[in-house]
């Protein structure tokens, strides 16, 4: 399958097994046998795969060494206990330690759904949704890291048993998103349990330890069970806004001259239940508003939630943050943060029973076809 991209023909490639010597590369070298993303299906004992996707982004590598370490113990020699599938994702980026190249798209948001269906990427991300909701796995896991400090946690996309058990068997701590659209959990949410693990920074032991321990949890589940959680059992987070820098602020951490000059260890607020009154920097000009926060709709909410006319960015109600990042390049192609609220399970008997997916994700993008 080939799509042509700007200034790169974008392709997929599928295979049944796992060429020789890739395991013996590191993430950064995988394009010298991968050219474009892979889709690698290995047989196990249960037929059923879990699907498991790496370097969506090319600088998050955690996913792609857990694999690597996975499949190359016992496994080596000794069957899969269940068949896995795998995306390795963008190694274009991987090869230059990147997120992602300044002429690409973010792949984690070309997946069905979103706002680049239409794109060559689009387009080749839709045949793979195809591709393995055919296959109908037990799961899908997208593994990847952050630039900041912030602790490991997974993502779902809908609030029901079995994707909150899929996730507790990684973290206790669970975000609830819907945005930003085009994600592959929340595309692959639709056809079968999907969770985003958030594993620590890039090169972590840990965070490869952590993800592989899950990797194969999962592959020895003969069910995903569906019974419901304890609230003891899972902190439950719900992702309200994204905040973004003003395109034309000049902006850098620490004591630096700039428009916007964040707190120096502005990530060491991730995951913080921070009050009003609270500053994450100084403005000494710019725009007027410095920050853009928006909410699951797209509509601006920034008064709600930040001030800036005391020459500083200060909170105006409890907020808590994550994925907040001191990596320029990063905050310009994504975001700075987003923003959070506990949801608190006692208060919420849906959380347990009921899926709040929203309407327009709830129907098959296939005419003809019933509501999913």
């Amino acid at each position: 399958m080939f799509f042509a991209g700007t200034n790169f023909i974008v392709k997929l490639i599928e295979l049944d097994h796992i060429p020789a010597g890739l395991l013996e590369r590191p993430a950064s070298a995988l394009h010298h046998d991968l050219d474009g993303p892979a889709l690698i299906h290995l047989e196990g004992k249960n037929p059923q795969p879990l699907f498991v996707a790496v370097l969506q982004h090319g600088n998050e590598v955690t996913g792609w060494e857990a694999i690597r370490r996975l499949l190359k113990s016992h496994y080596e020699f000794d069957q899969l206990p269940r068949s896995l599938s795998i995306l390795i994702g963008n190694t274009r980026a991987a090869k230059h330690r990147l997120r992602r190249l300044d002429d690409q798209l973010d792949y984690n948001r070309c997946w069905p759904g979103g706002n680049h269906d239409d794109s060559d990427t689009g387009k080749l991300f839709q045949q793979v949704t195809e591709r393995m909701q055919s296959l109908a796995p037990i799961a899908a896991i997208d593994i990847h890291n952050n630039t900041g400090l912030n602790p490991h946690y997974a993502a779902i996309n809908r609030i029901r048993p079995d994707f909150l058990r899929l996730a507790s068997y990684f973290s206790s701590k669970v975000v609830y998103f819907t945005m930003p659209v085009g994600t592959l959990s929340l595309s692959f949410s639709r056809f079968c349990p999907s969770t985003t693990l958030e594993c620590g920074q890039a090169g972590e032991v840990h965070g490869t330890d952590h993800s592989m321990g899950y990797l194969e949890t999962c592959m020895h589940l003969e069910e995903l069970p569906n019974t419901p959680m304890d609230a003891e059992d899972v902190h439950l987070f719900h992702m309200v806004a994204t905040v973004r820098v003003h395109h034309e602020a000049l902006f850098g951490f620490g004591n630096v001259p700039a428009e916007v000059a964040f707190r120096e260890n502005l990530d060491v607020l991730n995951f913080q239940e921070l009050p009003p009154g609270i500053s994450l920097g100084d403005v000494n000009g710019g725009p007027a508003q410095p920050l853009l926060a928006t909410n699951v709709d797209g509509q601006d909410v920034t008064g709600q939630y930040f001030r800036f006319d005391r020459q500083q960015i200060e909170t105006v109600r409890e907020i808590m943050p994550s994925m907040l990042t001191l990596d320029r390049r990063v905050i310009q192609q994504d975001c700075l943060c987003y923003l959070m609220e506990r949801i608190h399970f006692e208060d919420h008997i849906e959380v347990t029973d009921h899926d709040p997916l929203p309407e327009s994700m709830r129907r098959s993008d296939r005419p003809g076809e019933p509501p999913l």
